[in-house]
């Protein structure tokens, strides 16, 4: 069983060694761990993942196969009763959607401290206590226009705060397949410049001066040609952008390769006051956005790279992140970015025939000057046209 496992693993292009699988056997052998598949899972991790940087790729051969087999194999195994699993879902109608209440920012956010207070237990359904799979603003699993999802997953995404541990993934710089189309899109953004001293042979030039000079070898020489073009990328991370990981992480690799001069972070759904590096490590390591507006000179060429998919309160409204209250809007910060660096764009996952439909990314492509491109081939090459301008 596990053989197959190893080879999986090395199919993921993670780099693991028959001796590093070895201590696993021996681990597993001397009972280690328990029989739950989530104590396998860190002990086969532990042993078998050298680098951080490819617990993503884990996760996902892990998943991929693991997959329809119980998280726990000990029959006798008891799972706890989380008053947040949602056990129940319902279908609403249009009418009854179009009737949900829409609070706006500050009455949902004083309602939802009232019922704090007020609520004792654990709730299912219903249109007004914090809980599972109903019309409430509060809870998860349910189907409001607006509201605050506490733990599990989403309905509709439209959620105005998230309170939950949220774990997002980097983007693998390494993906090379279907990554080649991009790379010459984004080619053409590049420019060549020849400074610095001379020291590359300057062949045309030679060939002149020594006819000139009566079949006398005459060596010119210039300064090298190099790439000069510096890139800040902005990458949006987690929540709706899950659905776009393939595509972003081959754009990712692409213009790792094809930028010398590359710079990127993450954020989540709109730019606030820090950005960081590392998702693992988002909440001890971040850079502040004044740093970073700061540190790189305007003829940087800034790409925002996200689905703008969010309550329109992240953008506009002090306190919106759904993950914290920031003191300025999304679009404060958003305004300074474009004025810091004059040539930008905003490259979006999603099909650009929805676009009218969404109210967020009308905002942000209002925003961004009507600088939004899909991001298709098409997308791509009207992107780099706008910033070589």
């Amino acid at each position: 069983m596990l053989i197959d496992f190893f080879f999986t693993l090395k199919d993921a292009k993670i780099p693991v060694t028959i001796k590093e699988f070895l201590t696993l056997l021996e681990a597993m052998q001397k009972q280690v761990i328990t029989t739950s598949l989530d104590d396998f899972y860190y002990l086969a991790r532990l042993t078998l993942v050298k680098d951080e940087a490819h617990f993503d790729k884990f996760d996902r051969a892990f998943g991929l196969y693991f997959k329809g087999i119980s998280a726990v194999f000990d029959d006798h195994g008891s799972v706890p009763l989380d008053w947040l699993v949602q056990r129940m879902k319902r279908e609403l109608t249009p009418e009854q959607i179009a009737a949900l209440e829409k609070f706006g920012y500050d009455k949902l956010m004083d309602r939802l401290k009232e019922l704090l207070k007020e609520q004792q237990a654990r709730h299912e359904g219903g249109n007004k206590w914090i809980g599972t799979g109903g019309t409430s603003p509060f809870g998860h699993g349910g189907t409001n226009p607006e509201g605050v999802r506490i733990g599990g997953k989403g309905g509709n995404r439209s959620a105005v705060k998230v309170w939950e541990a949220r774990s997002y993934q980097d983007y693998d710089g390494e993906r090379e397949i279907g990554t080649r189309n991009i790379k010459v899109a984004l080619r053409r953004l590049r420019k060549f410049a020849r400074q610095g001293a001379a020291e590359e042979l300057a062949l045309d030039d030679t060939i002149r001066a020594t006819a000139s000079n009566a079949g006398y070898l005459d060596i010119k020489m210039q300064p090298e040609r190099k790439n000069n073009i510096k890139v800040l990328m902005l990458f949006d991370v987690g929540g709706t952008m899950d659905d776009h990981i393939e595509r972003t992480e081959e754009l990712f690799s692409a213009a790792k390769t094809e930028f010398k001069n590359m710079e990127f972070f993450y954020f989540h759904n709109c730019v606030y006051d820090y950005m960081w590096k590392n998702n693992r490590r988002r909440h001890a390591e971040r850079f502040p956005t004044w740093d970073i507006l700061r540190k790189y000179p305007p003829d940087t060429k800034l790409i925002f790279v996200g689905d703008a998919t969010m309550s329109p309160y992240e953008i506009l409204q002090p306190g919106g992140s759904v993950e914290y209250n920031n003191e300025e809007a999304g679009s404060t910060w958003l305004a300074r970015f474009t004025s810091a660096f004059p040539k930008f764009v905003w490259l979006n996952p999603e099909p650009e025939n929805i676009w009218p439909y969404r109210q967020s990314v009308s905002i942000m492509r209002q925003l961004m000057n009507n600088r939004m491109f899909p991001l298709t081939m098409d997308g791509l090459e009207r992107a780099m046209r706008t910033l070589s301008k």
